[in-house]
């Protein structure tokens, strides 16, 4: 399989994005794929997730886009074998000032990634709750965009933005850009409006929604404070179960072929 590079996008905030991103791609390891996660957020919450110390890096995701650093450089093992880590800092919010003015200003992270696409099988991007110029870069260096979905009220509440940012994207920076799939975060199988979200959303857009649905879950709301994702911090949690299902019918759609059963994987983990 050819390397492939998911964004996960949404400039609505507190949907899961970054959730997603962290227990996606460690998800993605724990079934023995090679996986890179880009934080390009200027919050840096993915690289928090990590347990690795803003103030103390000295290389990151800025420098490469600003500074031309390699990629290389400023990737970082995690606690997961087959999964890195290239962080952000509070930096990263000046280099959408500091490259306005440059040309090719939104393909600085596509250029950034070329030189090590072929290390990974999968890059998972951590894109800002915002539609600036570091989420087009995401967008222009992006093959996919995995877009989650919170089961509330106003869950579509700025999709079709979304949507014509994409169709922009497409037409003009990257040609090969798709949707990959919609996932339905903090689902409530006890609440009546999650199922009416969930009903709403499939109707517009059939199967582009990931069967998978990530619950509500508190350990998935706690592993971040500890510098650990779910799948290191409780193996056993509805949340970690439900990212390693996500993760396996995304390769599952990736191949063509039935979704793993991850039960032995969690129970091996545990």
């Amino acid at each position: 399989m050819a390397p492939m590079t998911i964004a996960v996008a949404n400039q609505k905030g507190g949907v899961g994005k970054t959730t997603t991103a962290v227990n996606l791609a460690a998800s993605l390891a724990a079934l023995e794929k090679r996986v890179l996660l880009v934080d390009l957020d200027p919050q840096g919450n993915a690289t928090s997730a990590f347990g690795l110390e803003k103030g103390d890096l000295h290389r990151h995701i800025y420098h490469c886009l600003v500074a031309n650093l390699p990629m290389a450089d400023v990737s970082y093992p995690t606690e997961l074998p087959g999964l890195f880590l290239v962080p952000a800092t509070p930096d990263l919010a000046g280099a959408e000032v500091e490259l306005v003015t440059e040309l090719g200003r939104e393909g600085r992270l596509e250029e950034a990634l070329a030189p090590i696409l072929n290390n990974y099988e999968y890059i998972i991007i951590d894109c800002p709750p915002s539609l600036g110029l570091l989420t087009l870069n995401a967008l222009a260096a992006a093959d996919r965009v995995l877009i989650p979905l919170q089961c509330e009220f106003y869950a579509l509440e700025g999709m079709s933005h979304l949507l014509h940012t994409l169709d922009l994207v497409k037409a003009r920076l990257n040609r090969r850009l798709i949707i990959d799939g919609i996932v339905l975060t903090m689902f409530d199988r006890r609440n009546k409006l999650s199922f009416q979200v969930e009903a709403e959303i499939s109707a517009y857009f059939a199967s582009q929604v990931y069967q998978t649905r990530i619950p509500r879950n508190v350990r998935l709301s706690e592993s971040p404070s500890f510098g650990r994702p779910a799948l290191l911090y409780d193996i056993a949690a509805p949340g970690t179960k439900a990212y390693l299902d996500l993760a396996a019918e995304m390769l599952a759609r990736h191949t063509g072929t039935t979704t793993n059963d991850t039960t032995g994987l969690q129970e091996a983990s545990a």
